[in-house]
């Protein structure tokens, strides 16, 4: 059984993402910085199919906050042998604007987060000389979109991290990759304009929505044996909303 952390695995996409990792048989963390109750509602519903899973609350922004978790995790289940990177926030508005806080806030949780987590749990990783980590970045990466500079900023540093890390930790046996979803329904995607979901629904060539098992089961690929051959990838799941 391999410990899985999963950031901002409370709902959405990285809820989808615990309970693929869950199906799997590995133990999962499910990383949350304010929904406890949704967190809970995820490690019950693992535990109900079977498997093994705690709930633990963290700011991925705050570097101390991250130290207490991961410190935790591994005295109580051990070190962190798969890492999901997928905590995000949105603070949308075009750059003439955007206030100094909303870039600030969105680079820290998105990118820095990231950062933070893998730093601290990669010694465990190394020392195994075993890993998986997977970083959850976003096809506006690739794209671009108006209102969100900060965001798409944050995203494209995810790949350019992904990238510098498959190269530092590839002679340790692990993998390091990324991940860019589409159009996604999910809580987030849910409050956009109907507009604006329905022009999105159009530019992607199956000309649907995702759902976050889209995200789960390539994610769950990744983190698996039959991926071990496979760093420092940028895999892209959005229907063909970027062709």
């Amino acid at each position: 059984m391999k410990v899985a952390l999963v950031t901002g695995g409370s709902r959405g996409i990285g809820k989808a993402i615990c309970e693929k990792l869950g199906e799997m048989g590995h133990f999962v963390v499910v990383n949350y910085s304010s929904s406890e109750d949704k967190a809970k509602e995820v490690v019950e519903g693992i535990k109900e199919k079977g498997g093994s899973a705690l709930a633990v609350k963290a700011d991925v922004s705050d570097p101390e906050q991250v130290k207490e978790m991961v410190s935790f995790v591994e005295k109580k289940v051990g070190p962190v042998d798969i890492l999901v990177n997928n905590a995000g926030i949105t603070k949308d508005n075009i750059l003439a604007r955007m206030k100094d806080e909303q870039w600030r806030e969105v680079l820290e949780t998105n990118l820095t987060g990231a950062y933070l987590v893998t730093k601290a749990v990669i010694r465990g990783m190394m020392k195994k000389r075993w890993g998986r980590i997977v970083n959850i970045s976003s096809v506006v990466a690739l794209t671009g979109n108006q209102g969100q500079s900060n965001y798409c900023a944050a995203k494209a540093g995810l790949i350019g991290f992904t990238k510098a890390l498959a190269k530092e930790l590839g002679t340790r046996n692990i993998t390091v990759n990324a991940v860019c979803p589409g159009y996604i329904e999910t809580d987030m995607t849910q409050s956009l304009p109907d507009e604006m979901k329905r022009a999105m629904v159009e530019r992607t060539a199956l000309k649907r929505a995702g759902v976050p098992e889209d995200v789960a089961h390539v994610v769950g690929f990744l983190c698996s044996e039959e991926a071990s051959y496979i760093t420092g990838q940028v895999i892209v799941v959005d229907g063909g909303l970027s062709l």
